[in-house]
């Protein structure tokens, strides 16, 4: 992991690192306000000797058990510079009462399916996404079943199902053997 970058943004960006820390296991993670995610992001990708060209992931945490649970929830990033060789490790901390993060996709077209995944399963939205609606669940899913809160048990409201293109027979043929 890049400690040098995370040291760059640190003196270039100073208002928008949080916090800093290492992990148990040695990694090192920047803590970043979430209005200033897109400065960072931009920063660390168009530096030329940064170079984090390549966006990797992103997933969401849940902390509603820990004993330290406000902001309720994390947005972890992860971002990779093929000439470093080198991943940087991004924190981004949200209010139950606001769950809002300005969306990456103008920066990394990748981004895109993971912001929805994360908006699908967490409910945290991406403010500035381009099409920012369920990815893997139905649309008439109700809740958001990565939260800690979502009830196992409770049933969701069937509704019809929805007609598909035969995918066996496939256009042009007849369906006959």
């Amino acid at each position: 992991m890049s400690t040098f970058a995370l040291d760059r943004v640190s003196a270039h960006l100073p208002e928008a690192v949080a916090e800093r820390y290492v992990d148990r296991t040695g990694g090192a993670w920047a803590v970043i306000h979430a209005q200033h995610l897109p400065t960072v992001v931009a920063y660390l990708k168009n530096d030329p000797e940064l170079n984090f060209k390549l966006f990797v992931s992103i997933d969401g945490v849940d902390r509603l058990h820990l004993a330290e649970n406000d902001p309720r929830f994390e947005i972890v990033y992860f971002l990779r510079s093929l000439t470093r060789n080198e991943h940087v490790r991004l924190k981004v901390r949200v209010s139950e009462a606001h769950p809002e993060v300005p969306s990456l996709v103008p920066l990394f077209k990748g981004a895109n399916w993971w912001e929805r995944f994360v908006w699908d399963f967490y409910g945290i939205r991406f403010v500035g996404h381009p099409d920012l609606r369920r990815v893997l669940l139905y649309e008439e899913f109700q809740g958001h079943p990565l939260r800690k809160d979502y009830a196992l048990r409770d049933r969701q409201p069937l509704i019809p199902e929805r007609p598909i293109k035969d995918i066996f027979r496939g256009p042009g043929t007849s369906g006959h053997s």
